[in-house]
């Protein structure tokens, strides 16, 4: 542009701001008297169309701006705080401000929720430990005396469900934290080994109590993306299982496999097994199968083994035909993750 007005003349040494206007009105008069010319009869038309496009983009672009302010306002979470003239809002923007206002209430009150409950999940958790831990403090001295007969009966009984309790109690608040996200499932990329060797360090001799053989094929190089807390806790939970519904004399088998996305888990047993129609239901919360009823368990460790490598970005699979089971536990590869 500058160019231009250099070629024309206008700032040749000598020219004063006077003679550039002087100089310009009748160009624009003379460009825009050949435009009239041209167009004929049209003209006016055509310059209150262009008139009434200019206007229209305006008008949308001042839209935009306050539809744009609108929404930011409502991320920050400060929309209830701001005044708007509502008399000036087109239907659109009224609809918008609404929506927004209303979502924004919706958010307050969810987060309000969520203190009320870890507020209850903590009083919940700080209240029964210490009764619990006074209740199996006093049977396990009652024990140590050596009761015979109906009382020691008794004795053991009150030791069982005051254990059974305890671990109810301690599996619905991590039930309750994780829904409510009061705990953060922290992934981070680790090798599989270690946390293989920790669970056969902490399961071996329950299996041998129960005559259950427990092998591992897990090789050394796999690295995976998990939380090693809450993972050793969902992998935990199904050899717990595996374990429990396993006869004497049977085997419980855990293997990894590399792929390219994702690391395998098999967690295998030769127990019962679980029948088509109750693998839809093994995940639920509280769900037991009536075949095992009788068995000490309260139906959670499942439940929470799903949620926990959810959150890690890994799935839970079963296959049981009848006799045996096999739980696939499928984390993200670490360098596929990374």
């Amino acid at each position: 542009m500058s160019a231009a007005l250099r070629l024309s003349g206008f700032f040749r040494s000598g020219n004063s701001g006077k003679q550039f206007i002087d100089r310009l009105l009748p160009r624009l008069w003379g460009l825009f008297t050949a435009l009239r010319a041209f167009l004929g009869r049209w003209w006016p038309l055509l310059l209150l169309a262009a008139a009434a496009a200019l206007f229209l983009l305006l008008r949308e672009q001042r839209l935009y701006r306050r539809l744009n302010r609108m929404i930011d306002l409502s991320i920050d979470g400060s929309i209830l705080g701001e005044t708007f003239d509502e008399s000036r809002f087109s239907q659109l923007e009224n609809k918008l401000y609404r929506f927004l206002n209303a979502n924004s209430l919706s958010r307050r009150q969810l987060e309000a929720d969520r203190a009320q409950i870890a507020e209850l999940v903590s009083d919940i958790s700080h209240q029964t430990k210490t009764p619990i831990a006074n209740i199996l403090l006093y049977s396990q001295l009652l024990q140590e005396r050596g009761l015979d007969g109906e009382s020691g009966a008794l004795v053991d009984q009150v030791m069982a469900q005051s254990e059974k309790l305890r671990f109810l109690v301690e599996s619905l608040v991590k039930a309750s934290r994780l829904e409510n996200g009061l705990v953060a499932v922290t992934p981070g990329a680790y090798p599989l080994a270690p946390l293989c060797a920790q669970l056969q360090n902490a399961l071996a001799a329950r299996a041998e109590e129960k005559g259950v053989a427990l092998s591992w094929a897990v090789p050394e190089g796999i690295a995976c993306w998990y939380d090693p807390k809450w993972t050793q806790e969902a992998i935990g939970n199904l050899l717990d299982n595996a374990i429990k519904y396993t006869p004497p004399g049977g085997n419980v088998t855990v293997t990894a496999t590399e792929y390219e996305l994702f690391c395998r888990i098999d967690i295998t047993d030769t127990g019962i097994g679980i029948t088509e129609a109750e693998q839809a239901h093994v995940f639920e919360r509280f769900y037991r199968s009536p075949r095992v009823a009788q068995d000490e368990g309260v139906g959670i460790g499942l439940y929470l083994t799903r949620r926990i490598i959810s959150a890690e970005g890994g799935y839970v699979k079963l296959r049981s035909k009848g006799q045996g089971t096999t739980f696939s536990v499928f984390l993200p590869r670490a360098a596929a993750s990374s």
